[in-house]
């Protein structure tokens, strides 16, 4: 049986406390993320949004806000990016577009195929760009559709000038820092 957003609505009001997605007809629950995995993913949406808001290029959100995709899948990125132009107002609820710029942030219980492969839906279904971000290899992977992947490590830049014109990202500038 092929579940909808409704009945993702209803489990997410009885289990508040889960994170939930629906691929595919199916009901994914994801457990949360490490600490190291959720600070990097943090320091991503700071550096995002630091350059985005007030240049009023768009909206950079947290794992919390879901998108209900053109397949109607509803998927919860660690990071996203909705240009302006795209999304003039905030919705109340889930945004139904695919976000311009997803990144997922591996932790100790991801797969790297497994964020591969989400990613890789996002960019069917619309997104434009999506980075893998590797802590533990301290390096990300730029994944666009119909492009080979481009791994950046410490000490290399990334730049996304068709979303975010003049912004730059010294790679090991979204890592924990050590006190």
């Amino acid at each position: 049986m092929s579940l909808t957003l409704k009945d993702l609505e209803k489990l997410q009001a009885n289990y508040p406390d889960y994170r939930m997605e629906l691929v595919n007809g199916e009901i994914v629950v994801t457990s949360p993320s490490g600490y190291e995995s959720e600070e990097v993913a943090t320091e991503m949406a700071r550096q995002l949004g630091n350059w985005a808001k007030p240049r009023q290029l768009g909206r950079v959100t947290g794992s919390s806000a879901g998108f209900v995709l053109p397949n109607s899948d509803m998927r919860a990125p660690d990071v996203s990016f909705v240009l302006a132009e795209r999304l003039r107002r905030s919705p109340r609820s889930f945004a139904e577009l695919a976000p311009d710029l997803i990144v997922e942030v591996k932790s100790a219980s991801d797969s790297l195929t497994g964020l591969r492969n989400k990613i890789d839906s996002f960019l069917a279904e619309g997104t434009q760009v999506g980075i893998l971000i590797n802590p533990e290899q301290r390096s990300l992977e730029v994944r666009r559709s119909n492009a080979a992947p481009v791994t950046l490590q410490d000490g290399e830049i990334l730049t996304l000038p068709d979303l975010l014109p003049g912004w730059e990202l010294v790679i090991s500038e979204i890592w924990p820092p050590e006190f």
